[in-house]
């Protein structure tokens, strides 16, 4: 049958990871906590894509609204962001998981100089790694991901003519990456949330009331189930045979 019509597995899965905070409410614990368990998820979720041969995935983790959320919550998620990537990314070693941040990374913006280097460590770190991309959406955001795309073309030149669809994809930060085949939401809500704009043009979209930090393999399993089970049309027709 087809590629177009019934995919067997996605080769590219693209994660929002909502509901940390409100997961740790639910349970007396603060915000903080539920951010913390997200991230052991997050571990649990690359190991079970591994095993499930997914060649990349990309985790929604901080866009470029939340710097709008009380100070004390981004201070503490970025503290929670030093220690994974100080104390987490040798389990992603393990798995064989190459990183790559995804969002914007220029000097003298938000993100600190500490991070940015600890950053580009752990990319350098999984450079070798090959069973698994991992993406890491840090200060990113859809729209600004189109933005610095299309600023790249006009810095470098380009004619009203050459900005095409083919040039702003070349210059998104998912450049020379397939686009996901399927999203996944969890925490409830049913929206995209400035992800991924361009790429989830012709995704599959899954929401799922389970918040990120209880989101298991074993649902995961029944998403990618029910992903191969759709038909993608890519807006043609299927040809009737």
């Amino acid at each position: 049958m087809p590629a177009e019509q019934r995919p067997l597995a996605p080769r590219h899965i693209a994660f929002i990871m909502d509901g940390n905070g409100r997961w740790a409410q639910a349970r007396g614990l603060n915000r903080l906590q539920g951010h913390a368990q997200g991230a052991e998820t997050l571990q649990h979720i690359v190991e079970a894509l591994v095993e499930k041969g997914v060649g990349i995935a990309t985790f929604y983790a901080f866009s470029s609204e939340n710097w709008g959320r009380p100070k004390a919550e981004v201070d503490g998620l970025m503290a929670l962001l030093k220690n994974y990537l100080t104390a987490e990314v040798n389990k992603l070693v393990e798995k064989g998981a190459r990183i790559r941040f995804l969002g914007d990374r220029r000097q003298g913006g938000k993100l600190s100089k500490s991070i940015l280097n600890l950053m580009a460590k752990a990319e350098d770190q999984t450079a070798l790694c090959n069973k698994i991309l991992i993406n890491i959406c840090i200060n990113y955001g859809g729209h600004d991901d189109i933005t610095r795309s299309v600023q790249k073309l006009a810095a470098a030149g380009a004619s009203v003519a050459d900005i095409t669809p083919a040039a702003i994809e070349a210059n998104l930060d998912t450049a020379h990456q397939p686009p996901p085949d399927l999203c996944i939401r969890t925490g409830g809500e049913k929206r995209l949330s400035n992800f991924m704009l361009w790429q989830l043009s012709y995704a599959e979209l899954f929401f799922t009331e389970t918040y990120w930090p209880a989101f298991s393999k074993d649902e995961l399993s029944q998403i990618i189930a029910d992903f191969s089970t759709r038909q993608r049309r890519f807006g043609k027709l299927i040809q009737k045979t």
